[in-house]
């Protein structure tokens, strides 16, 4: 990437993009939310920590901006340290009291890919493998790694979300959305084409968190004695 590029939306974005941006932490347990965005400034989304904007001067550029009292912001610092450059994961170029500017990653999560019935070919999946066990080597572990967290781009994998990745506790989401990938989708979803509507793919979502749940409790019970 042209430092020269960066270092201009470094100073757009500490000029122009801060002082006016107002984004707000309304609970500690939903998405936080920007209130008032300059133009021409964009909104790619919001996540429970931070949003995420870019400039249309900028368009392989992305800001990822914390809210106040939010935290994550040096543990994700960290996470893109480790990782360095790869083509699966976004790049991290700036970082300074709660901004960092990052490679943009282009395409549709595998999440909005099944409600819309595009075709996840097994390149996708095979390239998230790898760069998770890429991951891994850099001492990270992949975690909170799910359809929404995920995405395609012709016909190749990314993973869109690493700020979870200095938790060592296991996490099982990739696994088991790989094995639904293998058992449900290959055989049956994908020749049909079929489009899962969103409320029941929430539902789905829903129904594994709380088996989820309900597995976790268990295990703590069973280790007790």
């Amino acid at each position: 990437m042209d430092k020269a590029l960066i270092d201009q939306l470094i100073k757009t974005v500490h000029q122009e993009l801060i002082p006016q941006l107002k984004i707000e932490s309304i609970a500690p347990h939903d998405p936080v939310e920007i209130s008032y965005l300059p133009q021409p400034w964009q909104k790619l989304g919001v996540g429970n920590y931070a949003a995420v904007v870019y400039h249309p001067d900028y368009p392989h550029l992305v800001v990822k901006i914390y809210a106040p009292e939010r935290p994550g912001f040096e543990e994700e610092v960290e996470v893109y340290r480790r990782l360095g450059s790869h083509p699966a994961f976004s790049e991290c170029f700036y970082a300074q009291d709660g901004v960092l500017i990052l490679k943009r990653l282009y395409g549709v999560t595998l999440y909005d890919a099944i409600q819309r019935g595009l075709r996840i070919p097994k390149q996708v999946i095979q390239d998230i493998d790898r760069a998770l066990d890429y991951a891994r080597k850099r001492e990270l572990y992949p975690h909170d790694v799910h359809g929404r967290n995920v995405m395609m781009y012709e016909g190749r994998g990314l993973v869109v979300d690493i700020s979870d990745f200095l938790h060592q506790d296991k996490c099982g989401k990739w696994e088991n959305l790989k094995r639904a990938y293998y058992l449900l989708y290959r055989p049956i979803l994908a020749p049909l084409r079929l489009k899962i509507p969103y409320f029941l793919l929430d539902v789905v979502r829903k129904t594994y968190r709380f088996f989820s749940k309900l597995k976790q409790a268990g295990d703590r019970i069973f280790t007790k004695f």
